[in-house]
């Protein structure tokens, strides 16, 4: 039996494991029953996992794509992620499971692996990249505490001076609508 933490608070790890049933016990294990019933769930000894984010994968329907290949591309796993371990994940045959963080429902739990599954390898999906060209601008730069050298004394001086103008056009109002009652 192999052990492993999951973090609740992790994003961007996906968990490899192989499974090693006929193919025609494959879809019995893997899909949770109308009774709630769920191989899958106890083979793992997990306390909670998402059907909507395991990924059984028949070997074989890869075709001509590698293992390596298929979680490279749908997994966005980085060639130096997959590193040594990319020959022996093209040499599995059969079934694999494949569990993004998002499978373990966010909940921190211990994994008590067991047969007929044995894990191959855990992977960090490559990080995504912001959106648009880096940001150039000083301003956009400038600490966020008006009391910086960055902040401009102007602009103090101005918000002070808007801020009197508003207290006495309150109190004129005020002493206008007093006048007339």
């Amino acid at each position: 039996m192999t052990k492993m933490q999951v973090n609740g608070s992790e994003t961007g790890v996906v968990r490899l494991f192989h499974l090693d049933l006929p193919p025609q016990a494959v879809e019995r294990f893997t899909t949770q029953a109308g009774t709630g019933e769920y191989p899958l769930k106890y083979g793992l000894g997990a306390a909670q996992l998402r059907p909507a984010f395991v990924d059984v994968v028949n070997i074989e329907d890869l075709g001509d794509m590698a293992l390596s290949e298929y979680l490279r591309s749908a997994y966005a796993i980085p060639e130096a992620e997959l590193g040594d371990m990319k020959p022996r994940i093209d040499a599995l045959r059969g079934h694999v499971v494949v569990l993004p963080s998002q499978a373990f429902d966010h909940a921190s739990q211990e994994l008590t692996i067991a047969a007929p599954l044995r894990w191959v390898a855990t992977f960090a999906e490559a990080a995504p990249r912001p959106r648009g060209p880096a940001l150039r601008s000083k301003a956009a730069w400038r600490s966020a505490d008006p009391a910086s050298d960055d902040a401009r004394p102007g602009s103090r001086r101005a918000m002070y001076i808007t801020l009197i103008a508003i207290a006495l056009l309150v109190v004129l109002i005020a002493g206008t609508l007093a006048q007339i009652s």
